[in-house]
């Protein structure tokens, strides 16, 4: 459902699914995770006590909810800057690393999370009056930008995590890589090109 909403936010981008989605993250990290052996169990905390208690982090028929949780969390850590849905992640994937070690094949949801840790993911807000970010977001968008996220919030009343500084033109875009954010673009073409790959 986190990775969902996520995907979701780029295509529209609603406060409402945003704070749903802090809301699934904390409780992720409250009723799921083991906090000091890393990685998320089946089961939730509360949950009736069973003999034996998953963490499965192997992909089978669907991909492993470790591996997933450990993805989602870390875009939306760096969506709203919650460096301790980040850790959580790190912590998931470092349960597992001999096993990935051991049989990559297998370990393909996790080896996503690696990436996305290794190298974080761009995320680009688009601020402004809605006609003119909805046709930034679409240029944007078109083509495909591995490890990159954009989400138009237009002129939305923001909370102060996503918020990253006062408005100065009719639209502009702030681009992040981790924590850090550059100062405002109001040129979609220098957009791009922050966003282009490294050769």
């Amino acid at each position: 459902m986190l990775e969902a909403l996520d995907a979701l936010m780029q295509t529209r981008f609603r406060l409402e699914d945003y704070a749903w989605a802090r809301e699934i993250a904390d409780a992720l990290l409250d009723r799921f995770e083991d906090v000091q052996g890393g990685g998320f169990f089946f089961t939730s905390h509360d949950h009736e006590a069973l003999i034996h208690r998953p963490k499965p982090g192997h992909d089978n028929a669907t991909p492993s909810g470790n591996g997933i949780a450990a993805s989602a969390l870390i875009a939306l850590g760096h969506v709203a800057g919650e460096m301790r849905y980040v850790d959580a992640a790190a912590r998931a994937v470092r349960l597992f690393a001999s096993q990935i070690a051991d049989a990559p094949r297998g370990f393909a949801s996790l080896i996503g999370a690696l990436d996305a840790l290794a190298s974080p993911p761009s995320v680009v807000l688009i601020t402004g009056e809605a006609a003119r970010t909805a046709q930034w977001h679409a240029t944007l968008a078109a083509p495909l930008r591995a490890g990159v996220r954009i989400y138009d919030v237009g002129g939305l009343s923001l909370p102060s995590e996503l918020r990253k500084g006062e408005p100065t033109a009719e639209v502009e875009a702030w681009v992040c890589r981790g924590m850090t954010c550059l100062p405002p673009i109001t040129r979609i073409d220098d957009v791009e090109r922050e966003l282009a790959p490294v050769r």
